[in-house]
């Protein structure tokens, strides 16, 4: 059987320094649970691209800063697999925005109330010995992508619903590929919830909050 962990990850760095999630907490972390694998939330095309050269850092504005700065180094000092998971189709993304299509002045008001849940989301830090993996923080990052469903189901469904699963299922490919392997998922902390409720169901041995 597998074990598959899950750590939720801050993408911005002064973020991570602000709430105590830092690079060096998360590498700590990551060898102290010891994977196999690393299942990232990385594009397929992305890793590629990275793969032919691991100095192109100024394409699509991602993978982000963690997987530059830690996660690809980590993999390679310790022969770690990598296994790129994200999902997105970047020529319509922006087509898919939550509020692209309100009058502007509601969509002023609808960011700014994005801004308030993430004020709530941050004000969870001190929960859990990880920052941002805890049932505190899955809770109010639940109900924002709830709200977000409310105002728009099609963005909802396509930038969020639809990718997160698309995310889980190649988890489940890997897992099924190495299944007596060590797989550990690193994400933004905000897909935690969602990898919880899906992975939680499989015939694995799921480990979340890893500490």
């Amino acid at each position: 059987m597998a074990t598959v962990g899950l750590l939720g990850m801050i993408h911005d760095e002064e973020l991570r320094q602000k709430y105590h999630c830092t690079l060096p907490l998360y590498k700590e972390t990551i060898l102290e649970f010891a994977p196999d694998l690393i299942c990232g939330e990385v594009h397929p095309l992305s890793w590629k691209r990275y793969l032919e050269d691991n100095t192109d850092k100024g394409y699509w504005g991602e993978p982000a800063s963690e997987y530059w700065d830690l996660i690809f180094p980590l993999c390679e000092e310790k022969q770690i697999e990598f296994v790129p998971i994200d999902w997105f189709e970047l020529d319509v993304w922006n087509n898919f925005g939550p509020f692209v299509d309100f009058p502007e002045d509601q969509k002023n008001v609808y960011e700014l109330m994005e801004k308030d849940w993430s004020t709530e989301q941050l004000q969870t830090s001190l929960y859990g010995e990880i920052p941002f993996n805890s049932k505190e923080f899955d809770v109010i990052t639940k109900q924002k992508y709830e709200w977000l469903k409310g105002l728009n189901e099609r963005s909802y469904q396509l930038r969020w619903h639809i990718r997160n699963q698309i995310m889980v299922e190649r988890v489940r490919n890997t897992y099924e590929k190495y299944p007596n392997k060590r797989i550990l998922c690193t994400v933004g902390a905000d897909h935690n919830y969602f990898f919880e409720e899906e992975l939680k169901k499989d015939p694995i041995e799921f480990i979340y909050p890893i500490r």
